[in-house]
């Protein structure tokens, strides 16, 4: 009998980036829905309607980042700005709550699969010869 194997953790992380960055694009699809809905409440300003699309631009350029080191950390800071949007539509409260959720929950899975949420894989240890 042998026992199971372990999970390789660089593979992991490579999955988790792909999901990651598809949670990214599918961020900046629905930041650009708000317009939509401002429209029929308040009223769309220029400098509203630049600040979704900007942050609609960075979501989906960052979720072409999410291999390189550092594309973690920009995918995390991006969601403080995507959970505002709650300020020009009451919805987004809800849609970035649930965004956020996720991110959440994929960085928890990430430093259980891999071992850190954030950072490059670990070296794994070194395997001892079996008698």
């Amino acid at each position: 009998m042998t026992a199971p194997r372990a999970a390789d953790p660089a593979r992991a992380a490579k999955a988790l980036s792909g999901a990651a960055a598809a949670t990214l694009l599918l961020e900046g699809i629905a930041v650009l829905f708000v317009p939509r809905g401002i429209v029929q409440s308040d009223g769309l300003g220029g400098v509203r309607l630049t600040v979704l699309i900007v942050l609609a631009v960075l979501l989906v350029l960052s979720s072409g980042v999410q291999r390189r080191p550092r594309g973690l950390l920009i995918g995390t800071v991006l969601q403080v700005p995507l959970l505002l949007t709650g300020f020009y539509s009451n919805a987004m409260w809800f849609v970035g709550g649930v965004f956020l959720l996720v991110w959440l929950y994929l960085l928890q899975i990430r430093k259980d699969l891999v071992g850190t949420p954030f950072g490059p894989v670990p070296d794994p240890p070194p395997s001892t010869p079996q008698d």
